[in-house]
């Protein structure tokens, strides 16, 4: 289903078991060259070729990045219900991307979508589009440092990158602004960002690890974050990103909780 709807939103590229292969390309360029020997000029002849290579390399691409996606599939995703708008843009922006590491992100957030329809806007397609493995790294290593409420939202904890439980794990101060600068964190270093919550109770989790936080004692259920929030555009990616568990990091957050005077309950492990 997902390579159908694929095929009908950028034009019939995709057929089960029927994909274009380089060597389809460089036939069709053989017969071009044939016929068109004493029609055309030299120089027309070399934009030619380098015109059909570079759309067989795309082609590459385009199928790579799917071919990779369709593992990732749930059982209850409805590619049928994808934007055909939101898949042009997206093959528009994969289609020069060549590398595997690489490939391997665009695919989750084709799966993503294929999977929620609606989770992955245009505009974090378009940003990742722009995004590099270093870049990637960067927001993987800030990623370790995130905790996830019940409702599946991400959110990291930054309180002082000066500490330990960070410096140890290599996040440093030009990570975190590098990942400002290109649209994916804000930072403030003078003050700390704040979440208002309507519940007086959050479940939270780290890597299966699970604990509930008692806002009751805090001015407006005012809950600290410290220094980094994601933007839509890091919050979406954030869902796709494999981060590594960071060894201390559960124990020195809850520390920090305990010291906004915030009633934590008995830690209760969890499936990831």
């Amino acid at each position: 289903t997902l390579i159908n709807k694929v095929s009908d939103a950028i034009g019939g590229w995709f057929k089960p078991y029927q994909l274009k292969r380089m060597a389809k390309a460089e036939a069709e360029a053989e017969i071009i060259k044939t016929e068109s020997q004493i029609q055309v000029t030299d120089i027309k002849q070399r934009a030619l070729y380098r015109f059909m290579s570079e759309e067989s390399r795309k082609q590459e691409n385009i199928e790579s990045i799917t071919s990779k996606a369709i593992p990732l599939l749930s059982e209850s995703a409805i590619p049928q219900d994808m934007d055909d708008d939101w898949i042009t843009n997206f093959f528009d922006k994969c289609r020069i991307i060549s590398d595997d590491e690489m490939q391997i992100i665009w695919a989750n957030i084709l799966a993503g979508e294929a999977n929620s329809p609606g989770s992955f806007s245009k505009r974090t397609v378009n940003s990742l589009n722009s995004i590099d493995k270093y870049d990637a790294s960067c927001f993987t290593k800030l990623c370790s440092f995130c905790w996830k409420e019940s409702d599946g939202s991400i959110f990291p904890i930054i309180y002082d990158y000066e500490d330990a439980v960070y410096a140890d794990s290599d996040l440093k101060y030009n990570h975190i602004m590098h990942l400002e600068g290109i649209g994916l964190i804000l930072y403030d270093n003078f003050s700390d960002f704040i979440i208002s919550s309507e519940v007086e109770e959050l479940h939270l989790s780290y890597f299966g690890k699970m604990v509930n936080l008692n806002l009751k004692n805090l001015s407006d259920n005012n809950f600290c974050l410290g220094n980094v929030i994601m933007t839509q555009i890091g919050r979406e990616l954030a869902k796709i990103c494999q981060p590594i568990q960071v060894d201390d990091f559960y124990e020195y957050t809850i520390s920090k909780w305990s010291n906004q005077n915030i009633i934590l309950s008995s830690p209760l492990d969890i499936t990831k």
